[in-house]
């Protein structure tokens, strides 16, 4: 039976060389002490995961991941017999440990195999298998390993996958997912960022889904909302939230189950070029304000992002309603003009990209806020004492001064006072 999985492996295991820039500068001083230390010790480490993916489309990857045949005990061992500071290992119990080397954090795994899950968390046993390792992570093009002479090991035609813009689960759909039902989310935000067209996925991929989507309504809604944004921040998001729809996941991350597609998808291309941050996107889904308190409730998103949200459903029709064609600017710089949040300008900005307002956002952005240029003291000065009285003079002469297009002096704006001098 071993003999005929080492055959197998061997058929299936494809390798080529990779020694591209963005591979070669990797070797920090600390990598290379890192590399050093477990060839000295006869254990193999290996460049794992999202990692190798990203140099194989000529990225230098943000993070990189390691994986070994070492144990977790073992790891422990190299780096306190090398004086080497291990850090925030918490994930000790799961194989992983972290090292910091020349102000470099190196986070290293134990190849392992999962027991038993339950949808969220994996019992695991350690390996020296690098193919179980691979056979246990979710998608194809995520299951590759890179040694450090620039070798690829790739035991499921990940790189295959990743050339043709093909996304696919390793081995069952449905046995993947069930092993941690957030795969639905990262197989629909690695089809965003990978696959060259909108809508090809395999028949028994959207099944795998459609049967397991209500296991999303068991992780926590920060998981969630860490991958529906990637989602949202990526390409065919149109086709994909159609598609969240229709296999009803939707209704199990937090979405309103009479979602507005129709606007998400008039507000995803009219913005596409904009930059838009995810919140304001999903909103164009969302109808009232209850809608935001469900979200929140369900996905923890932050204050920050509750306010946006709140802020664009109110404010997309009325302020929009407002502008006119010979100065349709300035309903937006009235509203930060007036209002006493800090954000407020970065808020009509996320609005004008919700609107698809290029030209709009381009002049808000280079506008400043400008000073009123007139106080109480000014008021007090001409004899104006009553405090109520000042209020009002106050206000009146900032309408004055806005709907001269802010550019009323000082002079002229106390001049406008009636009765002055008493």
């Amino acid at each position: 039976m071993l003999l005929n999985r080492v055959l197998n492996s061997c058929r299936r295991l494809s390798t080529m060389r990779l020694q591209s820039p963005e591979f070669q500068a990797l070797f920090t001083e600390g990598l290379q002490t890192l590399t050093g230390l477990f060839a000295q010790e006869k254990h193999e480490l290996r460049i794992a995961g999202g990692a190798v993916r990203d140099l194989l489309l000529g990225k230098r990857p943000d993070d990189i991941d390691f994986a070994t045949t070492a144990t977790p005990e073992q790891m422990k061992d190299i780096f306190m017999k090398s004086g080497i500071r291990m850090i925030n290992n918490k994930g000790e119990k799961h194989g992983t440990v972290t090292v910091r080397i020349n102000e470099q954090n190196f986070e290293i795994t134990t190849l392992r195999v999962d027991l038993t899950t339950d949808g969220r968390h994996a019992e695991v046993q350690f390996t020296t298998d690098w193919e179980q390792d691979a056979e246990r992570r979710d998608l194809t093009i995520n299951s590759m390993f890179l040694g450090f002479d620039g070798t690829l090991y790739d035991y499921f035609n990940g790189h295959e996958d990743l050339k043709n813009h093909c996304i696919r689960f390793v081995g069952d759909p449905a046995k993947r997912i069930q092993e941690d039902y957030l795969r639905i989310l990262r197989y629909l935000r690695f089809y965003g960022k990978i696959a060259d067209k909108a809508g090809v996925h395999s028949p028994s991929t959207l099944e795998a889904i459609r049967d397991n989507a209500s296991g999303l309504s068991g992780i926590s809604g920060e998981r969630i909302w860490v991958e529906l944004k990637k989602i949202l921040e990526g390409r065919h998001k149109i086709h994909l939230m159609q598609l969240m729809y229709e296999l009803g996941v939707a209704p199990h991350v937090g979405l309103p189950e009479n979602g507005n597609l129709e606007e998400f998808s008039r507000v995803c291309s009219h913005s596409e070029h904009l930059s838009p941050k995810p919140v304001t996107v999903m909103t164009a889904l969302l109808l009232h304000p209850d809608n935001v308190q469900k979200l929140d409730l369900r996905l923890k998103i932050s204050k920050e992002e509750k306010g946006l949200a709140l802020f664009l459903i109110k404010e997309r029709k009325e302020l929009t309603a407002d502008h006119s064609d010979k100065a349709p600017l300035k309903p937006y710089q009235d509203y930060v003009t007036d209002s006493r949040e800090v954000d407020a300008n970065k808020k009509v900005c996320e609005l004008l990209k919700y609107q698809g307002e290029e030209r709009l956002l381009k002049e808000m952005e280079n506008w400043t806020l400008p000073r009123f240029p007139i106080s109480g003291h000014d008021l007090r000065r001409l004899g104006i004492n009553n405090g109520k009285e000042i209020g009002k003079i106050l206000q009146e002469l900032r309408e004055r001064w806005k709907e001269s297009d802010y550019q009323c002096s000082k002079e002229e704006l106390l001049n406008s006072i009636p009765d002055k001098g008493f």
